[in-house]
């Protein structure tokens, strides 16, 4: 996933949201999602080390709250953001692109793997029609033969094997369809999904863990189509 911060950007981000109201570390990252509509969720990794050092500089202090560490903006760091407003401007800018970026690479993950899937079916699906008229042209020689030696109409024969090869071709298109509609289904029930979660925003882990999987099982599906 492309970088979502310039350097020294999240720092800044952090004692933006901290200007609005003390927060613990969940709740930043809670906040942090939500600018971003659920396609990037910083890890704790990613903030409390970045809070500890705005710490040590003087800009934010914490306190204990219960179990939680609550993180409020100082003086200095009220005055750290007010001579850095102009490139906190820019930041939001850069953040809404960066918020179309993600959307688009999840869109185009999803849709990529769904692309892929149904052209191994439909590979699979000519290939098997292929097979189907292979072996009617092959049952259809030997019935022929087989007449001429005999002196016995072959016709009978060759529409019985004319019926099954018509029956599996009707079987394999019935088969496309079902799996069409189903990586249909699977990608609109995946993106309901993902536009529900996004509310409460998610690890974007999540969605490079769902790009594997797919491209695991369009191997695996590949592999068993061609076996």
């Amino acid at each position: 996933m492309s970088p979502v911060f310039g350097h020294g950007h999240l720092r800044l981000y952090l004692l933006s949201l901290l200007e609005e109201s003390p927060k613990h570390g969940y709740e930043l990252i809670q906040a942090l999602s939500e600018r971003f509509g659920g396609t990037y969720s910083p890890s704790a990794g990613t903030i409390y080390p970045r809070l500890a050092k705005l710490e040590e500089e003087g800009l934010v202090t914490k306190s204990a709250d219960g179990r939680k560490t609550v993180y409020a903006i100082t003086d200095t760091g009220r005055a750290e953001l007010d001579s850095r407003r102009g490139e906190l401007d820019d930041i939001e800018a850069e953040l809404s692109d960066s918020v179309r970026r993600l959307a688009e690479e999840v869109r185009s993950g999803v849709k990529q793997a769904m692309k892929s899937l149904r052209a191994d079916l439909a590979e699979a699906a000519h290939s098997a029609r292929e097979g189907a008229k292979a072996s009617a042209r092959a049952a259809a020689s030997g019935e022929g033969w087989s007449a001429s030696a005999t002196g016995t109409p072959g016709d009978s024969s060759v529409s019985d094997s004319e019926k099954g090869t018509g029956s599996s071709r009707a079987d394999v298109s019935a088969a496309l369809r079902e799996a069409d509609l189903a990586l249909t289904e699977f990608r609109q029930a995946v993106r309901t999904d993902l536009r529900k979660a996004s509310s409460k925003g998610f690890d974007p882990e999540t969605v490079a863990r769902l790009k594997l999987k797919l491209t695991e099982l369009q191997l695996d599906l590949r592999a068993e189509l061609r076996s």
